[in-house]
């Protein structure tokens, strides 16, 4: 079964909406034996980095998801902020992330951007760099999704790197290590390119 974690950060449903629509039977829970028994696991989430890895904490999962992520192997989607907490840490707050990735969020710089260039990045932008990755198998032409964030990666293992994309200047936005993926965008919100990208992770991984 996959299952997308519930941990009080919203973005559930339109994510299991698109799943069903691809045919494909999801589970929203936060139930410690429902997650033990997942084939396939996504950690959506929207907001602050501090409040996502405290409502994480309060669901008590986080033990559980180490095993099954880095003991077990079991392949785990991060969106948006749920690809942020994979980091070891975020310049937005204090908590630590959860540290599975050799890597921070980081602010955007904003010496860098134009006048015309507000934070938070929101629209639609083309990816590019996606070092034949499984996710991206059969994509699109030119593919593009929805962004809305502040705070973006900063990863230490180039190889890690899943995607890029370009506001202002270049920043890594996914990342790809063994059976952790994670992408800054919004597929649930990216039409036929998101949909590509959900229905690639639970046919490739």
């Amino acid at each position: 079964m996959l299952t997308i974690i519930d941990y009080n950060t919203g973005n559930l449903s339109s994510i299991k909406n698109m799943l069903k629509h691809l045919g494909v039977v999801s589970q929203i829970t936060n139930d410690k034996e429902q997650i033990e028994n997942a084939e396939k696991l996504i950690l959506p989430g929207v907001g602050h980095f501090d409040y996502g890895m405290q409502q994480l904490q309060k669901t008590g999962l986080i033990p559980l998801l180490n095993k099954k992520v880095l003991q077990n192997k079991t392949p785990i989607l991060g969106i948006c902020l749920g690809v942020q907490l994979f980091t070891q840490s975020s310049e937005e707050g204090a908590e630590k992330g959860l540290g599975w990735i050799n890597g921070t969020t980081i602010s955007f710089d904003k010496s860098r951007l134009s006048i015309t260039q507000k934070i938070p990045n929101m629209g639609w932008q083309n990816v590019s760099n996606y070092n034949q990755s499984k996710l991206f198998e059969n994509m699109y032409e030119e593919p593009r999704f929805y962004f809305a964030h502040s705070f973006h990666l900063k990863l230490e293992d180039k190889k890690d790197r899943l995607v890029s994309t370009n506001y202002g200047y270049d920043f890594e936005a996914g990342v790809e290590h063994e059976n952790i993926v994670g992408v800054q965008f919004h597929p649930e919100k990216s039409h036929k390119y998101g949909m590509k990208l959900l229905e690639n992770f639970v046919k490739n991984y």
